[in-house]
């Protein structure tokens, strides 16, 4: 029995490696950097992103960088969108693509050594816009939200794995 437990193949569920240092107890999420003229989505990500740590990890996570191990970064380097589908009777926009670019980066504090860096993300989100001017709702910041979901789950999990 205890050769068989020597022996095993070493199988592991993907998706729960942590490759950061185990010295790493606390995280600083600090606001990200806007440079796009999206309003509002830096924010949305810095809390996106912050509300995953702490629901995926084991770190405090905080917005004082002088109080932590740790120290992520971002900026919004560019956010565009684009109609995809056209109501064939209005001619009006229908679907919507939108796409964020934007860089990220985790610096163990005490040494500045880089942990983790995305230079280039890209994260693409579709919705639809009401063609009737009388049910009309705006759903860009709803797509947003969702964006900054799927960038803090990408992120958060890009960070772990270290890839």
């Amino acid at each position: 029995m205890l050769a068989l437990a020597l022996c095993s193949c070493g199988y592991h569920v993907a998706g729960r490696a942590n490759l950061l240092p185990a010295s790493l107890h606390s995280i600083a999420v600090m606001p990200f950097y806007n440079v796009s003229t999206q309003y509002k989505v830096a924010d949305a990500l810095t809390k996106s992103v912050a509300r995953e740590l702490i629901s995926r990890t084991r770190y405090q996570v905080n917005a004082d960088p002088e109080h932590a191990d740790a120290v992520l970064t971002g900026s919004v380097n560019n956010f565009s969108s684009y109609a995809t589908t056209f109501d064939p009777v209005t001619g009006r926009a229908s679907g919507v693509q939108a796409v964020l670019q934007l860089q990220v980066t985790l610096r163990e504090r005490a040494t500045g050594k880089v942990l983790f860096t995305r230079p280039s993300m890209e994260v693409h989100e579709r919705y639809e816009i009401s063609v009737d001017p009388k049910a009309y709702f705006d759903e860009s910041s709803v797509a947003v939200d969702r964006l900054a979901r799927d960038v803090a789950r990408s992120v958060v999990s890009a960070v772990l794995e270290n890839f």
